[in-house]
């Protein structure tokens, strides 16, 4: 499980377009979303950087 703090995540749309970035990348990950804590948790094949680099493209780079 990865797990990303995204500061810049702070709605529930937000939270629908940091998911749909993910979704991109890999359709069957598991993705938990906390707002008010503004952190992503994210099970995937992926490796982090291909996450992190997904976020970043979509506006919502992590720390």
């Amino acid at each position: 499980m990865q797990e990303f703090e995204i500061q810049s995540m702070t709605c529930g749309g937000c939270a629908s377009r940091v998911t749909q970035a993910i979704r991109k990348l890999d359709a069957q990950a598991k993705i938990e979303i906390d707002v008010p804590a503004r952190k992503v948790r994210v099970e995937t094949g992926e490796d982090r950087a291909n996450v992190a680099a997904a976020l970043a493209e979509a506006g919502y780079p992590p720390r």
